[in-house]
């Protein structure tokens, strides 16, 4: 399979940078007038393939919402990622595993490996248990054509005292950006891709203090919207940045539900919204 990081270039030059988040917690639910339950989960999700797939460069299914559901909430899930993956529009799923070992082996079995039953093409990952500890998950996305977007500078509060902390002169964000940025020049050298496979997490909802200019990654920029970031924002906070930026906005583009083309209407609006201000 192509590289994700050529893939993500491509889709994002065709159809824009923004990143619908697929988000359907239970208060959404009621609002679209469907069952907090698996029946009203595979509905909700009929509806954003219909009005998300060929017309968005990528979508960003939480997995925590289907999980909820137990194994008939899996299965949707499972389903949703197999839609979305015979169209143009790509999936990055929200599920920030991290661990070490044999476990980290199995996650990356479940989400990047060739067959994988959850596959997707990129996953979000944590860190904290040193950035050496995803090389096996890297590994196998690489090896599959997936991509990985790694938790750096996230928006929560209580991600401070640990993102910010310092260590041989560096934060520990700057040093996740810093593994990311080493592995995609590995990448880059070995493939000649335009852009790496291996991006980051950083909120757009306030000032991330990190150096991005050697990422030749994507930037996962959750924030825009009902989070309080708006295009100018997006464009401010990441005007240093070498690679692409994917603003990511759900519960603002979500309420304009449950009808495909008023969600697909919400979403071309503020992609739009986006491509003047960047």
């Amino acid at each position: 399979m192509t590289p994700f990081g050529a893939r993500l270039a491509a889709a994002v030059g065709e159809r824009g940078p923004l990143c619908v988040g697929i988000d359907p917690h239970p208060a959404l639910l009621a609002s679209w007038g469907l069952t907090d339950d698996a029946d009203g989960l595979a509905r909700f999700t009929e509806a954003c393939v219909a009005a998300f797939a060929g017309h968005i460069a990528v979508v960003k299914p939480q997995s925590a919402f289907f999980e909820r559901h137990g194994s008939r909430g899996i299965a949707v899930l499972e389903e949703l990622l197999s839609a979305f993956a015979g169209t143009p529009t790509l999936t990055i799923l929200d599920v920030k595993r991290g661990d070490i070992g044999s476990t980290m082996d199995g996650y990356s079995d479940a989400y990047l490996g060739v067959g994988a039953p959850l596959g997707a093409d990129a996953v979000t990952l944590s860190p904290y248990l040193g950035f050496g500890s995803l090389s096996s998950a890297l590994d196998t996305a690489a090896d599959a054509g997936r991509g990985a977007f790694v938790l750096a500078r996230t928006s929560n509060p209580e991600g401070s005292e640990v993102q910010l902390a310092e260590f041989g002169g560096r934060s520990t964000a700057q040093a996740v950006v810093d593994g990311a940025a080493a592995r995609n020049a590995a990448g880059i050298d070995s493939t000649g891709a335009p852009l790496g496979d291996i991006g980051v997490v950083v909120g757009a909802t306030r000032e991330h203090g990190l150096d991005l200019s050697t990422l030749n990654g994507p930037v996962l920029a959750p924030g825009l919207g009902a989070q309080g970031a708006g295009p100018g924002d997006i464009a401010a906070i990441f005007a240093g940045v070498r690679g692409l930026v994917l603003p990511a906005a759900a519960r603002s583009v979500l309420a304009a539900g449950p009808a495909a083309v008023a969600l697909r209407g919400a979403a071309e609006s503020l992609r739009d919204e986006l491509a003047a201000a960047v």
